[in-house]
């Protein structure tokens, strides 16, 4: 018995060891925007719409000074769309927020695990984003080309426009027609920064 429980806490022991190593330092976001794009099968000015969504919490991971990676969890709620105003704003508002699309009740939050940021040599874009996003529960991979610009703890990133596949995530009208006159692709592009580093995680 005794040396079972020497082995348990062995074993807790190393896991705190690693959580410890994914990083001692935290980089918050302090400035965020996030634009989106969804478009009809025929892309016109009257059927395309576009808008915004506010990042809820942002933070970068370091060890040491070596970025390690990020986390970051987007407001649904936040969902407004800039295109249309009054009654129409307000019903297309409530619909991408409703169950044919983003269920902002049932999942209230997206969120984006920054795993790898690889230097592109490009004269556009300085870098390709990997991670992993996830939205409605489903998590998917996904990377795309960004200008990310580091010093020492500050982070600055300004992605492109990359598309996402919204049934991917199970967004779609279920059993109508509507559905066949929406693009799959939906358009995403975003940009931050943090504030310097000025924690240490215990030890």
């Amino acid at each position: 018995m005794k040396r079972l429980l020497l082995f348990v806490m062995m074993c807790a022991s190393i896991s705190l060891v690693f959580a410890q190593k994914k990083g001692d330092k935290v980089s918050k976001v302090i400035t965020s925007e996030i634009k989106w794009w969804g478009h009809k099968v025929v892309k016109t000015k009257a059927s395309s719409h576009y808008g915004s969504l506010k990042l809820k919490s942002g933070k970068f991971n370091f060890d040491k000074t070596v970025l390690v990676d990020g986390e970051f969890v987007i407001d649904m709620r936040s969902l407004v769309v800039a295109d249309v105003s009054g009654d129409d704003q307000v019903k297309l508002t409530n619909e991408l927020k409703g169950t044919n699309f983003f269920e902002v009740k049932k999942f209230p939050t997206a969120k984006f695990h920054l795993k790898k940021i690889i230097p592109l040599a490009n004269s556009e874009y300085n870098s390709t984003i990997v991670g992993d996003i996830t939205i409605k529960n489903i998590r998917k991979t996904i990377s795309f080309p960004a200008n990310a610009h580091i010093t020492q703890f500050t982070v600055e990133i300004e992605s492109s426009k990359f598309s996402l596949n919204r049934k991917d995530f199970k967004i779609f009208y279920q059993n109508s027609l509507k559905d066949y006159f929406i693009k799959d692709e939906m358009d995403i592009q975003f940009k931050l920064s943090t504030q310097k580093v000025d924690n240490e995680r215990p030890l």
